[in-house]
């Protein structure tokens, strides 16, 4: 009796989920609110890089809620994090480019070497911070 319930409740339960599938089966779409969060400016390298490859998959929001003093290390461990589990477009140089970028800027400035800190093309100084 027990086992006759079951293989009733799955079968309406089966078949609701076909009637649904069906009528639900439209494409929807979907608009995201314009991005308001800008990251801050610098001549570093991976300044760029960083405003139109994170952005792909995130809002920038995300670069600005993480702890403030990251350091080197940490920020490039972070965007190597997003190439290899999440698939970010980034090569090896990207990545440190955007470590570079985001300690200098966002985190502990101090753990950026100096030849790092100028390792932008045109060679230019770190952003006051």
């Amino acid at each position: 009796m027990v086992q006759h319930i079951i293989r009733m409740s799955c079968i309406v339960v089966a078949s609701s989920y076909t009637l649904l599938g069906q009528v639900d089966a439209a494409t929807r779409t979907i608009e995201l609110p314009p991005e308001t969060a800008q990251l801050k400016p610098s001549t570093l390298a991976g300044y760029p890089i960083a405003r139109g490859k994170c952005a792909i998959c995130h809002s920038l929001d995300y670069i600005l809620y993480q702890p403030p003093n990251l350091t080197q290390a940490q920020w490039t461990a972070e965007a190597q994090k997003m190439q290899r589990s999440y698939g970010a477009p980034l090569d090896a140089d990207e990545i440190r480019l955007v470590g570079i970028y985001l300690a200098t800027v966002y985190g502990d400035a101090s753990s950026v070497s100096a030849s790092d800190a100028q390792g932008s093309p045109a060679g230019a100084q770190a952003p006051a911070r």
